[in-house]
């Protein structure tokens, strides 16, 4: 290793599985490698569902054991995860109980009880995020009359609760933050006044920083801890852009200013990069959300079911011994009659666990159209629903922004799906240039490189270096506009 490089872990954690990677990272090298990983998702307990909080930690910890024997040096860990969720810790730091997961039904009705001090377009001049019932903004005002929140002095979103476990320190990572709803996008801090009128504590969050924040060093666990794996004590722990989409975007390979990025994964996120908030009213109607990003930057963007539909139907044919391997499903959809049956992804009936074929074939049966019976047609309607959201929201975010987009970068697990990454081109009538898989590990990477090897580097510099230094595909726009825009007139 040179002066120049940095050895890192990155831990990336997501709604369906976790990985912790290695990373050498300097000015003209990504070189990352997968130590560990493990599988990820929601819990039921007494009726509602959790994160099992002691699961995550234990992997934490036998990832960076991993690490350590696979590396000699490690000069920083950075962790990142999905948004929104949160754990309550008492006066002495202990954790109240299991994170509540952001499915979990308990917030029904609470948006309307925001409403009654809210309406939707003065709470979106105030956090500039689309109304989501999975927002911590309402996860909050459900549990306000709860024992835990009456109990609670802090609360830290997740990958701050896994740095607060490592090191000790309580800090709340700001590109994180900024999608629960309770952060002020164009002051880039929370917003006090809106937390007190909902009943929640403004005091309840630690101080906002910015990714590049070293929060301390990793402290040796306490005797009998269940970590079941020993911790690298002393190695700095860094705050970097702790959702997994902000990562993701770091590292989008991008070497123009006119690109929409796709990060897809369990959830797909679509968007673009931004210098302001876009607070209208049209921006609302549109359900489209400012949440801040790395060095100032906006990422405006549209969240979108993702493969979370295809990931339920895998495990429901898996639960009736019938699993079928993603590669093998790709080619079968991929032979299968296009534009068959269509739904929106983004139907709230999608949303909750469950047999996702039987929702999507009833879907189906309402709007008249055939249904989907084997897995190939299943998997190729979700394809193709997909493209097509993708198609309307990167004419909604042309519109709202008044910016063209050149190329559609798609990043992270369906970078891998050849089939999805044409459609998408086919849909949108745009270049999408695919890659990396791993988006969201090497953002997380890059922001600690920079800090530790890399200080001054623009973020438009790590975005060359990804490009240069990872394998990318590209799908150009096959055929014409004309069917898409038929799909499209069905659907609707």
């Amino acid at each position: 290793m040179t002066a120049a490089t940095a050895s890192v872990v990155a831990v990336d954690i997501g709604a369906s599985s976790g990985r912790v990677l290695g990373a050498r990272i300097g000015p003209d090298e990504i070189v990352l490698h997968e130590v560990f990983r493990f599988p990820n998702g929601p819990v039921e307990r007494q009726g509602s569902l959790h994160w099992d909080f002691a699961h995550l930690a234990r992997s934490v910890s036998r990832g960076l054991a991993a690490a350590a024997a696979a590396a000699p040096i490690i000069d920083s860990i950075g962790i990142d995860t999905w948004a929104v969720d949160y754990g309550l810790l008492d006066r002495d730091g202990a954790l109240l109980g299991d994170p509540f997961c952001y499915r979990d039904g308990r917030t029904a009705g609470a948006p309307e009880v925001v409403a009654q001090t809210y309406d939707a377009g003065e709470l979106y001049a105030r956090n500039g995020t689309a109304p989501l019932p999975l927002q911590t903004i309402f996860q909050l005002v459900a549990e306000r009359d709860g024992p835990h929140l009456a109990a609670a002095a802090q609360a830290l979103l997740i990958p701050d609760l896994l740095n607060h476990w490592l090191t000790g320190a309580s800090c709340c990572e700001i590109t994180n933050a900024s999608t629960t709803g309770l952060v002020d996008p164009a002051r880039r801090r929370f917003d006090g006044p809106l937390m007190a009128s909902l009943g929640i504590d403004p005091a309840l969050f630690p101080d906002l920083i910015e990714p590049g924040t070293v929060m301390g060093t990793v402290q040796a666990g306490p005797d009998g801890d269940w970590d079941a794996a020993p911790r690298p004590a002393g190695v700095q722990v860094m705050a970097v852009a702790s959702h997994d989409t902000a990562s993701a975007v770091v590292a989008v390979p991008a070497t123009t200013e006119c690109f929409a990025f796709l990060s897809c994964g369990t959830w797909s996120i679509f968007g673009v990069e931004l210098a302001a908030p876009v607070l209208s009213a049209e921006s609302l109607a549109a359900g489209f959300s400012n949440e801040l990003g790395v060095d100032a930057t906006v990422r405006y963007v549209r969240n979108v079911a993702g493969l979370w539909l295809l990931q339920e139907c895998q495990r429901e044919w898996t639960a009736q011994g019938r699993a079928i391997a993603i590669g093998d499903l790709v080619d079968q959809a991929a032979r299968a009659a296009p534009w068959r049956t269509l739904v929106d992804p983004d139907r709230p009936e999608f949303v909750a666990p469950g047999d996702m074929p039987t929702r999507l074939a009833g879907a189906a049966r309402r709007s008249g159209q055939p249904e989907p019976r084997t897995a190939p047609e299943l998997a190729r309607c979700i394809f193709e629903s997909l493209a097509l959201a993708y198609r309307r929201h990167l004419r909604a975010v042309m519109d709202l922004t008044g910016r063209d987009v050149e190329v559609l970068h798609l990043v992270g697990g369906g970078a891998r799906n050849g089939l999805l990454c044409q459609l998408t081109a086919d849909a949108c009538q745009r270049r999408v240039v695919a890659g990396p898989d791993e988006a969201s590990a090497i953002g997380n990477a890059l922001v600690q490189a920079r800090r530790l090897v890399m200080p001054g580097a623009a973020l438009a510099d790590l975005r060359r270096l990804t490009a240069t230094q990872v394998a990318l595909r590209t799908y150009e726009p096959e055929g014409t506009d004309h069917p898409w825009a038929a799909a499209e007139g069905r659907l609707r």
